[in-house]
């Protein structure tokens, strides 16, 4: 593994590793505020990496993204979440579906943030290193929302369609996700995940828009 490698190892784990625990943290606050305190009172709420490392989600697929120079994806430990706690007036498949969002909307939000920090410094304060890691900072997180929007079982986007969709779609959704990681692994090495590049650049070129925007304005 060259120099070159492990440099870029260095720049991305870190970004990988905080956006892939936001992630998780942001399913086990929304839980919380629908009433449900078991990730709470397991100490999930936590930005600490140690409490939610994965070594096949969090440590080796990314490694593999980042080495082979494809599609970045991961997990981390999930967020154990009991909707049976949720508060009365809260719809378990709604509350379900509302923490799923969480997740990535939070990726989305790290990424809409870093694109003003991004153009900001390449506008008022030009460091080609710091330009080079808040822009893989956006691109980990437009990434990681896309991956787990996708409504495959057991990602957050399956969760989000079993919400909208009537319960008798129920059952088919409990017989794909004992199939769920094998799709995903096929789709993987398939090179399909490619397809998700597409929104990912639209989201992209947005973001930097925005800013863009705004600070030629000023």
């Amino acid at each position: 593994m060259g120099s070159d490698t492990l440099m870029q190892i260095g720049i991305w784990a870190v970004p990988v590793l905080f956006s892939i625990v936001v992630h998780e943290v942001s399913h086990g606050w929304v839980a919380q505020k629908l009433g449900d305190n078991t990730a709470a009172s397991m100490g999930r709420l936590t930005l600490n990496p140690i409490h939610h490392i994965d070594i096949l989600g969090t440590v080796v697929l990314p490694l593999i993204g980042i080495i082979a120079g494809g599609f970045i994806f991961g997990w981390a430990k999930p967020v154990p979440v009991n909707p049976y706690n949720f508060y009365q007036h809260v719809n378990l498949r709604k509350g379900m579906m509302w923490v799923a969002l969480a997740g990535p909307a939070s990726n989305l939000a790290l990424a809409f943030v870093g694109s003003f920090v991004l153009v900001a410094t390449q506008s008022f304060f030009p460091n080609e290193f710091a330009i080079f890691l808040l822009n893989a900072f956006v691109w980990i997180n437009i990434y990681l929302a896309m991956f787990n929007l996708m409504p495959i079982p057991p990602l957050d986007g399956s969760k989000i369609l079993q919400g909208i969709l009537p319960y008798r779609f129920d059952r088919a959704f409990m017989n794909i996700e004992r199939y769920g990681f094998f799709i995903l692994i096929i789709l993987l090495m398939t090179g399909a995940f490619s397809l998700l590049l597409i929104p990912a650049r639209l989201i992209h070129e947005l973001f930097l828009w925005i800013p863009q925007t705004i600070f030629s304005m000023t």
